[in-house]
């Protein structure tokens, strides 16, 4: 079955799998950071991505690779360096979507942290 024709859950899915490392969302962050820099508006070179997430090449090439086969973002080259930038401003929504689910959802474990550890310790009462 083509892209094309898969259900649009199906699409989403594999929107999701290619969000489903850390270091593609850090590549991601740093893209949208980088969509300020004056020097290249909307664009991060993949020097600048190697400098900030490390490891090897050909490791952050796997990862851009699998972003780009999922038109999560675009490059081009200029010379001998190579420009990414996020594919869709809603790239940006969709970072901050989970941002703010993840805070509220950590805040709302941190209250129920704070409550469990004001509770007695257990056999307290029957001494």
């Amino acid at each position: 079955m083509k892209p094309s024709e898969a259900p649009l859950y199906e699409i989403k899915a594999n929107l999701f799998r290619a969000l489903a490392h850390p270091v593609r969302i850090r590549v991601l962050e740093l893209l949208v950071a980088g969509e300020t820099d004056p020097e290249s508006p909307g664009e991060v070179n993949v020097a600048e991505l190697l400098a900030d997430i490390g490891g090897s090449p050909s490791h952050l090439s796997g990862h851009l690779g699998v972003l780009r086969q999922y038109g999560v973002v675009t490059s081009r080259r200029v010379g001998s360096r190579v420009l990414y930038r996020t594919a869709h401003p809603a790239v940006v929504d969709l970072l901050n979507s989970a941002r703010r689910f993840l805070l509220d959802t950590l805040a709302a474990t941190g209250d129920q942290l704070e409550a469990a550890a004001a509770l007695p310790p257990l056999g307290a009462a029957s001494r």
